[in-house]
């Protein structure tokens, strides 16, 4: 530590980052205490692993005794109790990437994942490989990995991992959260409009991206740009004619039989099977650091074009700093993912129940194809719930119903933050379902969120893969439809 233990106090410390930021702190020594509404697992588990036992709800009397310092997470309103407390008080207050950039990542070298989709599987592959592969990175993931022992460790080496979230850090600190990473490598892993809550215009949005790739450019970073994406490929090409990168290095998985594809690192000849997904990868020589050409055959226990895309970023980070490409290919093979990342909770009475973090319409073609991937022509009900703010606007119409189309059924929740959405501005579930019908998918409307599991468990026959999708909680819908399911199959 290089700087003295100090008593921090995390004004909403269950989240998905501030959880595990907490633990960071106290394992550096610091006294971490804080508040939030009431926990549940995982991040309940990890805050009591740690020794670390809010308080439940806001007070301005938790800020007794007086802390050193006080920590906000992006959900805090200025008008919470105890941030007023600590305006009154005169306390010192940052947001949680404040805290990480001056405590977790200065004098490291940090590896950042940004981008609208796939942020969280590809920091959590790239933190597993590392592991794996002895580097003794730090990370810190916005999920579960599966099998990691938890979703953050301090590290020993000089590579940090952590997830890039564009999402602005606090109500005082309205930029996005990775502004303040000082990336040493950035993936760049899709862009599309999001947050429109915070970024007004598309132009907006991308000014972020833009910021994070000139700060990058000032530290002379390693830009891993998808090249897949259209936007992305738009970035690289201004940071490669500009020449103040390191290196940057183009990715993606190419179509069988494409021609053209002149990607630094490239995915071909995809092949999934009941043990998961194979695929060849190719690279160019800025990607080693012997200057040589070569590929290698990898096979993994996780679906998806998608996650076959992080996975070739992953790889690329690796590979830049040192590691040997079969030790990379072999790593991967014993990745299986990231908790509510198409994860399968079990199968009951011949249904598979599978829970997906999957909103932008992006994401559940994504999603959708993989378990097309996975399961084949089973029968598949997908129940979603238009859970943010992004995913509830009724521009995303027409997408939707593309996104939709490879699946068999479709159990739509109503708009989870309609009361914050002007009408016309609201995604009509009504309107989707009956596009949707037309055709030829079973779809349904829901009007009240009791409703979801009935009509799920309607449409839940045997041989039939059932996949809840929403960025939230969904009240629990993929493990109330599994236990419905298992107390309605008799036992022999």
């Amino acid at each position: 530590m290089t700087e003295r233990p100090i008593d921090i106090h995390c004004i909403a410390i269950g989240g998905t980052g501030m959880a595990p930021l907490a633990c960071l702190l106290k394992e550096l020594g610091h006294h971490v205490r804080g508040s939030d509404g009431p926990l549940y697992p995982p991040m309940s588990d990890l805050l009591e692993a740690a020794g670390i036992e809010p308080v439940v709800g806001f007070d301005a009397a938790h800020l007794e005794p007086k802390p050193d310092l006080v920590i906000v997470g992006n959900a805090v309103p200025r008008h919470n109790p105890e941030a007023l407390a600590t305006e009154a008080l005169g306390v010192e207050r940052i947001s949680m990437p404040q805290a990480l950039g001056r405590w977790i990542l200065a004098g490291r070298r940090p590896i950042v994942a940004a981008g609208t989709h796939g942020k969280t599987t590809t920091t959590a592959m790239t933190a597993y490989l590392l592991d794996r592969l002895g580097l003794q990175a730090g990370y810190l993931i916005g999920g579960a990995p599966i099998d990691l022992p938890a979703s953050f460790e301090l590290g020993q080496g000089e590579p940090f991992v952590i997830e890039g979230d564009e999402y602005n850090a606090a109500y005082f600190d309205r930029g996005a959260k990775f502004l303040h990473y000082r990336p040493d490598t950035l993936i760049v892993t899709s862009l599309e409009y999001d947050h429109a809550d915070l970024y007004p215009t598309p132009e907006a949005f991308l000014e972020a991206f833009d910021k994070l790739v000139t700060d990058l450019e000032s530290r002379e970073g390693l830009l891993l740009a998808c090249g897949e994406s259209e936007l992305v490929r738009t970035f690289s090409t201004s940071a490669r004619e500009r020449g103040r990168c390191r290196a940057v290095l183009s990715y993606g998985v190419a179509v069988d039989g494409e021609d053209g594809v002149d990607w630094d690192l490239v995915a071909c000849q995809l092949e999934a099977s009941q043990e998961g997904t194979s695929f060849r990868l190719s690279w160019g020589e800025g990607c080693s650091q012997n200057r040589q050409t070569g590929s290698v055959r990898v096979q993994m226990p996780i679906w998806g074009r998608h996650n076959v895309s992080n996975a070739v970023a992953a790889f690329g980070v690796a590979m830049s700093l040192g590691a040997e490409p079969d030790a990379i290919a072999d790593a991967l093979g014993s990745f299986r993912g990231v908790q509510r990342r198409l994860q399968l909770l079990g199968e009951a009475g011949g249904v598979a129940v599978v829970d997906d973090f999957a909103h932008h319409p992006t994401e559940v073609a994504g999603g959708i194809e993989g378990l097309r991937r996975r399961f084949g022509r089973r029968r598949l009900v997908v129940a979603f719930e238009p859970r943010s703010l992004t995913a509830a606007r009724a521009e995303f119409l027409d997408s939707y119903v593309a996104a939709f189309e490879g699946a068999d059924a479709v159990v739509l929740a109503s708009v989870f933050h309609a009361g914050r959405l002007e009408e016309e501005e609201r995604l009509d579930t009504q309107a989707l379902s009956k596009r949707l019908g037309e055709l030829g998918i079973d779809a349904v409307a829901c009007a009240e969120a009791g409703e979801v599991l009935e009509r799920v468990l309607e449409r839940a026959q045997p041989e039939t893969v059932v996949v809840t999708m929403s960025s939230g909680s969904f009240d629990g819908a993929a493990r109330r439809i599994l236990e419905a399911l298992a107390e309605s199959t008799p036992t022999s």
